[in-house]
C-alpha cells in the first residue's frame, strides 16, 4: 500500500494544519510548522511499512516533528519578526453575534489545549480526530488503557478551563 505524497497531502492536509495549530499559537510559526510536518511526512513515508494505517502513521510523523518544533522554539529567545499580527481584514469583515462567540470559544479551548502538557495535547488532539484508544496507544507508545485514562483526565482539566473562562 504505497501512496503518494500528493495524495497524502490530499487527504491530510486539513488534520495536518490542525495539528500544528494546537501545538502553535503563531499563525507565522504554525505556517512554518506546517511545513516542516509536510517535509517530514515526505520523508518518512519512503519507511512507511503498513504496520498501521496511514493515518495514524502521518499522525506520528506530525506529532513527532510538533515536539521537536516546541522544544526548539522554547530554547529560543524571543524574536519581534514573529509576533502575532492581526489581519486587518479580519476586523473590516463583518460577523454575526454568534459567529464572533463561536470565535471566541474555539480560540479559548486551542489557548487551553495548548496549554497542556505535550503527551495529553497529544493524545486529546488525536482523539479528536478519531483515532481509536490503539491508534493512539501505537502513536504515543503507551497501553491503550493509559490513553483512556490521560484522555479523560485531559478533558476533564479542559472542562474546568473552560469553565473558569467563563
Amino acid at each position: 500500500m504505497k501512496q503518494d505524497f500528493d495524495s497524502i497531502i490530499k487527504e491530510y492536509g486539513a488534520l495536518l494544519s490542525r495539528v500544528a495549530s494546537s501545538y502553535e499559537a503563531n499563525p507565522h510559526l504554525q505556517q512554518e510548522l506546517l511545513q516542516e510536518i509536510s517535509l517530514a511526512v515526505w520523508q518518512a513515508l519512503k519507511g512507511f511499512k503498513g504496520d498501521s494505517s496511514i493515518k495514524t502513521y502521518v499522525l506520528r510523523v506530525a506529532h513527532n516533528k510538533a515536539v521537536s518544533h516546541v522544544a526548539y522554539h522554547a530554547k529560543q529567545p524571543f524574536n519581534d519578526s514573529y509576533c502575532e499580527v492581526e489581519s486587518p481584514l479580519a476586523s473590516l469583515m463583518p460577523g454575526s453575534e454568534q459567529q464572533l462567540s463561536q470565535q471566541a470559544s474555539t480560540k479559548a479551548l486551542l489557548d487551553s489545549v495548548r496549554a497542556l502538557a505535550l503527551q495529553p495535547r497529544q493524545i486529546f488532539t488525536m482523539a479528536m480526530e478519531g483515532l481509536s484508544y490503539q491508534e493512539i496507544a501505537q502513536v504515543c507508545g503507551i497501553s491503550s488503557g493509559n490513553v483512556g485514562v490521560i484522555l479523560n483526565r485531559t478533558k476533564k482539566t479542559l472542562m474546568e478551563r473552560m469553565q473558569h473562562e467563563r
